[in-house]
């Protein structure tokens, strides 16, 4: 017999034992949800419900069939620490289901709530999780802003391109980054039309992003723009960055854009504020 308080997964029978030396065993599988998980949820003890979270946390999406029960719970409203667990537990399940209830907290006054909803909506997902990590975008707290910059760019939300250009103008440094994955043509220029007005290792964390993205996504020609401009600053720190990509260009790669970027590096090799060790490099 069991004993109290196992997790469910020691319950199940060992793998069985390899007999060929050298042989790797698979890697136990998410628990299966007990059958009383939705009784424990409902009722309304701190401890059961806790304990019901921690088995459709450690289920992962088979934990997919508890999410309305969670949902209403949420919605009914829990303690600060049930709440957290909840939201968590909801991300594991990566159950799209619950990403309106996740969303909701997003508005709630607990800044860690709010971090911990942003975080759980990356995980659940889907267009109603986007919109409203757009929304997020404006929040007050400063990880809350990040988390969803940062999930936008993950989710390849496109329509948020505008909101996270509005987003980088308004210090959230990690909007850069999602739009060098999500900016079209005209919007990639922009992004490098940043540089000077915005700090260079912030704007560069995107264009690092177009430069390295496939030539379906984005043409030679508008990452040599790019690399012309970055060229045209003449900094150690454009040199630096430069230097980096070139380090990083796929050897099958475009060839103009190779040579675009070692021309580039030798033009910033003696760039203002390099010191002797630097130009001998």
């Amino acid at each position: 017999m069991l004993a109290a308080g196992a997790s469910p997964v020691l319950a199940r029978d060992p793998a069985p034992r390899s007999h060929g030396a050298g042989r790797a065993t698979a890697a136990p599988g998410p628990a299966s949800l007990p059958q009383d998980t939705a009784k424990r949820l409902k009722s309304g003890d701190a401890g059961q419900i806790k304990g019901a979270l921690d088995d459709v946390r450690a289920a992962g999406r088979n934990g997919a069939a508890a999410v309305p029960v969670i949902a209403e719970l949420l919605r009914g409203g829990l303690s600060p620490v049930l709440t957290e667990a909840a939201l968590e537990t909801l991300a594991a399940t990566e159950s799209p289901a619950a990403t309106n209830v996740v969303a909701l907290y997003l508005r709630h006054r607990n800044t860690e709530l709010r971090r911990t909803a942003a975080r759980a909506l990356t995980k659940t997902g889907g267009p109603d999780a986007a919109k409203a990590l757009r929304l997020a975008l404006s929040d007050s707290d400063a990880q809350v802003r990040g988390i969803a910059a940062t999930a936008l760019g993950g989710m390849k939300a496109r329509d948020a391109v505008e909101d996270l250009f509005v987003a980088l103008d308004h210090k959230v440094p990690e909007a850069a980054s999602s739009l060098g994955a999500l900016c079209a043509d005209a919007e990639c220029i922009r992004l490098a039309g940043k540089l000077g007005s915005v700090s260079f290792d912030v704007v560069t964390t995107g264009l690092d992003g177009v430069l390295m993205r496939p030539p379906a996504e984005i043409n030679d020609d508008l990452k040599i723009e790019i690399v012309g401009r970055l060229r045209e600053l003449g900094t150690a720190e454009a040199h630096h960055f430069l230097k980096g990509v070139q380090a990083r260009l796929p050897a099958k790669g475009s060839a103009r854009v190779k040579k675009a970027v070692d021309q580039a590096v030798l033009a910033t090799a003696k760039s203002p504020g390099r010191d002797g060790s630097e130009a001998a490099e």
